[in-house]
């Protein structure tokens, strides 16, 4: 094989027609099966919680939130099913990769930027996510996906903002991957 068809090879996604029919089937089984739509915010607050608690027990009760989190799940919040689900995502991204040859240490960015200031975007734009999902009450999983999936209103509203702002900022960030 050439190393131009041994590359094309590596780049081989699946499809997104079909991968959208499988997130929804997914969606479908996680409703059935647990009574919940996915979401991952819910999987890092189980670790949050439980590392307070690991590092100072009565630290928990002295924030309402993480203390009603803690109490709601019976024995740790790392037992929370949303705690497995994301170790899955995790293993099966990794396995992915690793199948389809894609699984190498490197930052893809555009010529025009740097690798430093690639991974300060990314890791900004991550933590920028994580403090909305918080204000949101849930992540992109959650607060759309599942919410509309369930036709709630604010899913289909959350969606919208969600895209709506990436097509309102993607002109000017566009430098930093093309």
């Amino acid at each position: 094989m050439s190393n131009n068809q041994n590359t094309e090879k590596s780049r081989r996604y699946l499809n997104p027609y079909l991968g959208g029919v499988l997130l929804g089937l997914v969606l479908l089984a996680a409703n059935f099966i647990s009574g919940r739509g996915l979401g991952a915010s819910g999987a890092i607050k189980s670790v949050v919680a439980t590392s307070i608690v690991v590092v100072h027990k009565d630290a928990v009760n002295t924030m309402p939130f993480m203390a009603e989190y803690a109490e709601s799940h019976s024995g740790s919040p790392m037992r929370s099913w949303l705690v497995f689900q994301m170790m899955g995502v995790l293993v099966g991204g990794f396995l992915s990769g690793a199948l389809a040859g894609r699984l190498k240490l490197k930052v893809e960015h555009s010529p025009r930027i740097t690798s430093k200031r690639r991974l300060i975007f990314a890791l900004a734009g991550g933590i920028l996510f994580g403090f909305g999902s918080q204000l949101g009450r849930g992540c992109t999983s959650g607060s759309a996906l599942s919410g509309m999936a369930v036709l709630s209103l604010g899913g289909f509203i959350t969606m919208m903002g969600i895209f709506g702002t990436a097509f309102a900022l993607a002109y000017f960030f566009r430098k930093n991957w093309i």
